[in-house]
């Protein structure tokens, strides 16, 4: 009796084996045609009415196209395999069956007025530099010129900018940049023994505790509300004697200005009172002098006298 169980237990493992190797085995009278690429199978067989119509339409269906899929995985494991990142991949190949497009191609862009001419008198595009533009100098410059920005100085160059000659001032630049380029802008770098501070870096904004003693902080918002409800402004005394000083020296120098300042010229007549027959006349200063006219007693311009 166990010699039977056993005996049938091994029959049924044969046939299960069959039964999954049948699975992976698909018989068909014409050979399915491939197209790998676009991972798609052409079935040309002929499809059976009878059993078409003996079984449901969904179960006949879903058999047909497990079939078929069996056949597609089949063909794409021939092709050769690789391993990515501990997984095993299928190389495709090319596709061979042209797909529709959902829209038209695009028309080609009409030339441009410049490359007609450049086409015309055969000018072609060179290469202005061979230089690759590197992502990691990029973020580095835009990061010291932050720091730059922040500590309101000139954007220093990548590093230390090579010159003719490094001063004191430009190597202690470069190593200031470069402790203050950290993530904690250079607080918790070390100094040297006889490391000086450096100089121009800006004051810290100081605010007031907002926990412990609160009396400061009422003081200070009574002196604050006492200054705008007061009627009066604040007179400071010394801002206010200061300028008295200055409008007084100013008035002065104004006085002083006018007092002594330029004369008028007084204006002379160079032309004479002319008497008798015609002779030179004789003038003092800036005033003309008086000379000799014709004898009807008309006015005859004078030379001017000797000073």
């Amino acid at each position: 009796m166990a010699a039977c169980s056993i005996e049938d237990l091994l029959a049924k493992a044969e046939q299960d084996e069959a039964e999954k190797l049948k699975s992976i085995t698909v018989q068909k009278e014409l050979d399915l045609e491939f197209d790998i690429g676009n991972l798609v199978a052409y079935d040309k067989n002929r499809i059976d009415i009878r059993q078409f119509r003996e079984q449901k339409k969904e179960d006949f269906l879903r058999s047909l196209a497990r079939d078929n899929t069996q056949l597609l995985v089949n063909e794409i494991w021939k092709h050769p395999t690789e391993r990515v990142e501990e997984v095993i991949v299928v190389k495709l190949p090319e596709p061979t069956t042209p797909l529709p497009r959902e829209k038209p191609p695009p028309k080609p862009r009409p030339p441009t007025k410049w490359e007609e001419f450049a086409k015309l008198k055969g000018i072609q595009k060179k290469k202005k530099t061979n230089l690759v533009w590197d992502d990691v100098a990029k973020n580095e410059l835009h990061r010291l010129r932050n720091i730059a920005r922040a500590q309101k100085i000139k954007v220093p160059g990548v590093g230390l900018t090579p010159t003719a000659q490094q001063s004191k001032t430009d190597l202690a630049r470069a190593v200031n940049v470069a402790k203050s380029s950290t993530a904690s802008a250079g607080k918790f770098q070390d100094r040297l023994p006889k490391e000086k501070a450096p100089r121009n870096t800006g004051k810290k904004r100081k605010f007031q505790p907002v926990i412990g003693n609160f009396s400061n902080e009422k003081q200070r918002q009574l002196d604050l509300l006492k200054v705008l409800d007061s009627k009066k402004p604040r007179l400071d005394v010394n801002k206010a004697v200061n300028k008295q000083m200055r409008e007084d020296d100013r008035e002065e120098s104004a006085a002083k200005f006018k007092k002594g300042g330029k004369k008028g010229r007084k204006g002379g007549n160079f032309s004479g009172k002319g008497k008798g027959g015609g002779g030179k006349g004789k003038g003092k200063g800036r005033a003309g002098g008086k000379g000799q006219g014709p004898p009807s007693g008309k006015k005859g311009a004078g030379k001017p006298g000797k000073r």
